[in-house]
């Protein structure tokens, strides 16, 4: 039963910082954001109509509300060519945008 609220929690979590991230992305290029995250245009206006509580409350979700888009190929190439800890970061986000 522990496990199951821990794992709750970090589903909430997790949600939380994709919402507040997406929506940050959104509001500074919006058209750019829908593509990398692949959102349609209402759904992209939706999030970032969304209240602070309402955020929340979505966030609470037992559900992931986000997905990963790369395949494991582009994440370990980009990995493989990078060195240092600070590469990884980068190649990583690399990876991510290109998804």
């Amino acid at each position: 039963m522990i496990h199951a609220s821990s794992d709750l929690g970090s589903i909430r979590e997790l949600n939380l910082s994709y919402l507040m991230l997406a929506r940050r992305v959104l509001a500074s290029d919006c058209e750019a954001a829908r593509s990398h995250l692949g959102l349609s245009a209402e759904m992209a206006d939706t999030l970032l109509k969304l209240s602070p509580a309402q955020t929340e409350k979505l966030a609470s979700s037992s559900q992931l509300l986000c997905f990963f888009r790369m395949s494991a190929d582009a994440m370990l190439a980009g990995l493989a060519g990078r060195s240092n800890e600070a590469s990884i970061s980068t190649a990583t986000n690399d990876a991510l945008l290109a998804a």
